[in-house]
Order: C-alpha cells, then sequence, then structure tokens
C-alpha cells in the first residue's frame, strides 16, 4: 500500500489532488491521510473512498511524527495570502522546517512541496520571500524534494475569479489596484496533475516546475473576463498608486480576511508568469488548459445558482 500525507488537504488545491490520486488507476492500493485542525472543514474529502480524514495540529511536532509514521510520501499544500509578517514565517519558513525536521525523524524521504511563482528573498513582498525561506528550510534537508511553483490558481470554488464576479455583481463600477499586474492563471486541475505525476515520477526528484497556463493576462484582464463570463461586466477604474496603497490599508482594516491587502500589492510588483528557466507543465506531459475552457461554465453556473437562491429568498 502506499501511504501519502497531504498537508492542505482540505483546502481548494487539496480537494481537486485527493479526487485526481483517488480517481487514478490503481489507486486501490493508495491510501490518503488528510489532517485538518477541525473535521467540518473536510467534510468533501471525507466523502472520498481511501482517503482517512484525522483531526490534528500539524504546527505540533508530535502530532506531525503520528501523520508521518508509515507514510511514503508527504505533499504540503498549507499557505495563506494575508497576514503578518509572524503569520508568514510561521506557516510558510517554519512548518517546512518542522515538516523537514519530522521526515528526517521518521524516515518519510519523499516530499512534494508546492510554492509560488516570483519567489526570492529579495522579492518585494513578505508572502514572497517567506516562500523562498520555505523553499531554503526544506531543500537543506537532504530529503527526496519536488518543488512547485504555480501561478495564481483558477477553479469553479477559486477565491480570485469567483471574488471578483460577485463583487462586479454588487458594484456599477470597479475601482481596481494592481490592474496593470500581470498574471499566468493555471487550472487546479493542471496543478492537481503535476502534483500526481511528480509522486509517481521519480525523475522529478530534484527539480522544480513552474506551473503556469498557456496565457499572460493583466489582473483587468482577468476582472473584466470574471465580469463577462458572470453575466454582469462592470467598467473597471484602474487606482494609481497611492490610492491602491490606502484602498488596501483600508481593506485590512475591515473584519475578516481582506479582499486585498498592502503585501498583496507588494507581491504584484513582481510578474506572477514563468521564467522560461526551469521546465514547466510541458515537461509533465501536461498540456496547460486556457481559460476560456473552464471560466465561463463554471462562473455562468455560479450565476445562475445566485439568481435561483435569491428568488427562493423572495418566495418563502
Amino acid at each position: 500500500m502506499k501511504k501519502i500525507l497531504i498537508l492542505g488537504g482540505t483546502g481548494f488545491v487539496g480537494r481537486s489532488l485527493c479526487e485526481r490520486l483517488v480517481g487514478d488507476e490503481g489507486s486501490a492500493s493508495l491510501r490518503l491521510t488528510v489532517p485538518t485542525r477541525r473535521l467540518a472543514h473536510g467534510k468533501a474529502v471525507q466523502l472520498l473512498p481511501l482517503v482517512d480524514l484525522v483531526q490534528a495540529d500539524v504546527h505540533d511536532d508530535a502530532q506531525l511524527d503520528r501523520l508521518l509514521d508509515g507514510c511514503d510520501a508527504v505533499v504540503n499544500l498549507i499557505a495563506i495570502l494575508h497576514g503578518s509578517e509572524a503569520a508568514f514565517e510561521a506557516t510558510h519558513v517554519r512548518l517546512p522546517a518542522r515538516l523537514a525536521a519530522a521526515c528526517q525523524r521518521m524516515g518519510v524521504r519523499r516530499v512534494v512541496h508546492v510554492s509560488a511563482l516570483g519567489v526570492s528573498a529579495e522579492a518585494p513582498s513578505r508572502y514572497l520571500r517567506s516562500k523562498a525561506r520555505g523553499e531554503d528550510a526544506l531543500q537543506g534537508a537532504g530529503l527526496e524534494l519536488t518543488l512547485l511553483r504555480p501561478s495564481v490558481i483558477f477553479g469553479a470554488e477559486d477565491q480570485f475569479l469567483n471574488l471578483f464576479a460577485r463583487i462586479q455583481g454588487l458594484a456599477p463600477v470597479l475601482p481596481l489596484a494592481g490592474a496593470d499586474a500581470q498574471f499566468q492563471p493555471v487550472w487546479v486541475g493542471d496543478v492537481a496533475a503535476a502534483i500526481a505525476h511528480c509522486l509517481s515520477d521519480r525523475t522529478t526528484i530534484g527539480h522544480t516546475y513552474e506551473c503556469a497556463g498557456p496565457e499572460v493576462k493583466t489582473l483587468a484582464e482577468l476582472v473584466r473576463l470574471a465580469g463577462e463570463a458572470a453575466g454582469h461586466a462592470r467598467p473597471i477604474l484602474p487606482l494609481p498608486a497611492p490610492l491602491a496603497w490606502l484602498q488596501a490599508l483600508a481593506m485590512e482594516c475591515l473584519p475578516g480576511e481582506p479582499l486585498m491587502s498592502r503585501d498583496n500589492l507588494a507581491s504584484m510588483q513582481t510578474a506572477n508568469v514563468a521564467s522560461g528557466k526551469l521546465p514547466g507543465l510541458a515537461e509533465l506531459g501536461i498540456a496547460a488548459t486556457p481559460l476560456s475552457a473552464i471560466v465561463p461554465g463554471y462562473l455562468s453556473a455560479h450565476q445562475r445558482c445566485g439568481r435561483l437562491d435569491a428568488w427562493r429568498a423572495r418566495h418563502r
């Protein structure tokens, strides 16, 4: 039996990965362990065969050791987009370092770690700098490591295009920070396929792969696509840098996770596109899926569901 521990398996990419691995041929010999702090967060993967959803805190060394016991490989998908310097350090740096030490203690050699495009010790944002330090923590541990660096990831449950589609359903005009920032969006199914390929192909050990789609788009173009696909495109008002900074600061002051932070703006100073200096999806045998093949279907479906929910609310 092949036993794989998936950290972050209840998240957007993690759910797609679990579905991919369970659906692959020969999966009857597979067992996936997906830890979560709250079991209620893992209902989607709990229904899948061959998946063991367990309540655990992966930031605790003893619990991490127990999770790794008997595993053949581990995938780390845990990441945050917003937070303080301490939060980025804990999630993107100390957790990979803790994972590396636990793998050494428990004899688990194979690790696939999902990082991000644009990581660098000199990057303009805390997010990208902390991601770079996390890669370093794993690379220096003598593991059989494969790194994946995706661009922004889109799919039916993403918090990117769906967010901009919802906003345009409410606002008559969309003031947009970072409108000219460049992205090379990659479909979540392609990222899941890349991880699955790396787990089964030992020739990927020691390599870093850039996971990017076939199209480079500005943020404004992506926002416009989201609005058009959802059926309510709105005029986009690009904000100059000082107003963009103030907008992000205001959003950080609101309760809950911000829609945009100043650190997000800093990240967008670095083009979120493949460098071309590293292998990509093609080298993993994956033809990158274009936005046009996926986005219109799921955003228009969400729009129809939203109208139906509104109708039901009015007629109760």
